[in-house]
């Protein structure tokens, strides 16, 4: 999306502040083998009569990827916090179920909300104000960041922690140390269209580095204000090196366009 954006394919509205009363969240990146210390800030944090998510990437055990499911942690967590009053929240349960479910949440009826990544858009609580997301080496950065603005949405100070399983790739400790550095949605959309790369724009990678010879799209960003100019003086000037301009860079990514 960033890529279209600086192609100037896509108009854009800046919203560089956040809503009044909300303050940035504080994020920390852990080892699990921390585990036990979280536990224990879980149960100091309810006992002051606040909420918290716990997130899995998974809904059950995977014998193919060593990460915490859902179904196990809210389990574990309920044993080791009886106290504490736990519901596990996933996408397969039935609407009507997690409907009730949220809503027990939203009323304070529940502490600790143990989720899959369903919780990513649509949830507001305010005194849910500290996250744990386990395994966050699995996730982009852009879905980190979108479940991390389900907290810092009430006047309390809140916090996510991003639980990882050692040991790190290189790559991903630089994405989760630039969660941990900024909450600003458009440097981190930029950073991850650096590590990332944008794919193709006609195409149908995702992901990948552009196959410039010498432009970057990241440090050549003030040029790219120029391209609708240029496209329109070389179609009103000299269309007849339209098309070949096009099948030499493109080839037949351009059938794209027609989609």
């Amino acid at each position: 999306t960033l890529a279209m954006m600086q192609y100037s394919d896509l108009d854009i509205s800046i919203i560089d502040e956040l809503p009044p009363g909300r303050k940035p969240v504080t994020t920390s990146v852990i080892p699990s083998e921390r585990r036990d210390d979280v536990v224990a800030r879980i149960n100091n944090w309810v006992n002051n009569k606040k909420q918290a998510y716990w997130v899995c990437t998974l809904i059950e055990e995977s014998e193919i990827l060593q990460c915490e499911a859902a179904e196990n942690t809210a389990q574990r967590l309920s044993a080791a916090l009886p106290d504490v009053r736990i519901a596990l929240l996933h996408g397969r349960l039935k609407a009507v179920d997690k409907d009730a479910i949220m809503l027990a949440f939203k009323n304070h009826a529940i502490d600790l909300l143990v989720t899959t990544t369903v919780i990513e858009v649509g949830v507001d609580v305010p005194n849910a104000s500290l996250m744990i997301i386990e395994n966050p080496e699995r996730l982009g950065l852009s879905q980190l960041h979108q479940l991390r603005g389900r907290v810092g949405r009430g006047s309390d100070d809140s916090f996510c922690l991003l639980m990882y399983q050692p040991p790190l790739s290189d790559n991903a400790r630089q994405r989760l140390g630039i969660l941990r550095d900024s909450n600003d949605g458009f440097l981190i959309a930029e950073k991850d269209l650096q590590l990332r790369g944008p794919g193709e724009v006609m195409g149908t990678r995702q992901t990948g580095q552009v196959n410039f010879k010498i432009a970057d799209l990241v440090r050549d960003a003030d040029l790219l204000d120029n391209i609708p100019t240029i496209a329109d003086s070389l179609l009103a000037d000299t269309p007849e090196s339209v098309a070949p301009l096009i099948d030499r860079w493109l080839g037949c990514s351009s059938d794209y366009s027609e989609v």
